[in-house]
């Protein structure tokens, strides 16, 4: 008896100081990983962006022209197929779109007689 319990200690320890080892090998793995994440997202030239606000607010211009100028271009083609679209329907001279496209003119018509006096 005294024999087991002599090797019951030991066993306890080295299966205790795996299970560290285990524990910090996880550790390891896991902080390598969270490292090539944080080098892969480009921390630290976002914080090295933050820190230098005058080179923040000129790229957030340049972006928000390039966005106006993006948001114009497409209205611009939108606007363009809608107005063709409803002139070649005008040009069918179906009954109802017809109509429908005659009081649209006319609104407009009715609008910038009003806006010019």
């Amino acid at each position: 008896m005294n024999e087991q319990d002599s090797q019951s200690p030991s066993n306890s320890e080295s299966t205790h100081s795996k299970n560290a080892e285990d524990k910090i090998e996880e550790l390891h793995t896991l902080t390598n990983r969270l490292a090539n994440e944080l080098e892969r997202s480009r921390i630290a030239q976002y914080t090295e962006l933050l820190n230098r606000p005058w080179k923040l607010i000129g790229l957030n211009l340049l972006s928000g022209a390039a966005r106006g100028v993006g948001i114009a271009i497409g209205f611009t083609f939108f606007a363009a197929t809608i107005i063709y679209v409803l002139q070649v329907l005008g040009a069918l001279n179906l009954p109802i779109v017809g109509d429908y496209i005659a009081d649209i003119v006319r609104i407009v018509q009715r609008q910038l007689e009003l806006n010019t006096y």
